[in-house]
């Protein structure tokens, strides 16, 4: 998709996806916590919860992985597709960072023609070239190789990516000199309005 290409659109993905994984995250500890319910360890399980944030270290494969942007789209694909195949496997503080990696990395092997080996994936991910393996081979495994988006599918999940980024956009209040008040949803819109208003005077 041509707007993915967009840098300003890129951010405000990789920020939403952050946030999304990051409330799920805190949700399934929480749940986790509160319930006896069962959670199988696996190999993307971390001993302890890494330091990076989620939104950092998106930004980071982003920033070296040089895969299409396509790829976070079909990733995210993956990784609903991965926890409703693997229930027991819930997306928490421990595993996300693994899954991250590993559903980008997938991706890019999927979509790209051009695309990084497991190795300088693993060096991204903070982690061994030995444990990218395993993590590429377990969700593959995990997802049946269930690996095609249709187009169809991939403009669902981006449609709905936009519609929920835009939700998210932060309301600003704008007074202009006229005593008339402007509703705009970002801070370029708001001072684009300020600079209509300073030029119709």
């Amino acid at each position: 998709m041509a707007e993915l290409e967009n840098p300003s659109v890129m951010s405000k993905l990789i920020a939403f996806l952050s946030s999304l994984l990051e409330r799920v995250a805190e949700s399934n500890d929480l749940t986790r916590r509160v319930t006896t319910q069962s959670q199988r360890v696996s190999v993307f399980h971390g001993l302890s919860r890494p330091t990076i944030t989620i939104q950092s270290y998106l930004q980071r494969i982003f920033k070296y992985a040089n895969c299409s942007p396509s790829c976070f789209v079909v990733a995210y694909v993956y990784l609903d597709r991965f926890t409703h195949r693997q229930p027991s496997l819930p997306i928490n503080s421990f595993n996300v960072h693994r899954l991250l990696i590993t559903s980008v990395m997938v991706a890019a092997k999927f979509l790209d023609d051009l695309y990084y080996n497991n190795a300088y994936y693993a060096k991204v991910g903070g982690i061994s070239t030995k444990e990218m393996n395993f993590l590429e081979l377990d969700f593959l495994f995990g997802l049946g190789f269930e690996l095609n988006v249709t187009p169809n599918t991939f403009n669902a999940y981006f449609s709905y990516l936009q519609k929920e980024m835009t939700l998210l956009q932060p309301l600003s209040l704008v007074v202009v000199p006229s005593s008339r008040s402007v509703v705009t949803f970002n801070d370029d819109e708001a001072s684009h309005q300020k600079q209509q208003q300073q030029l119709a005077v």
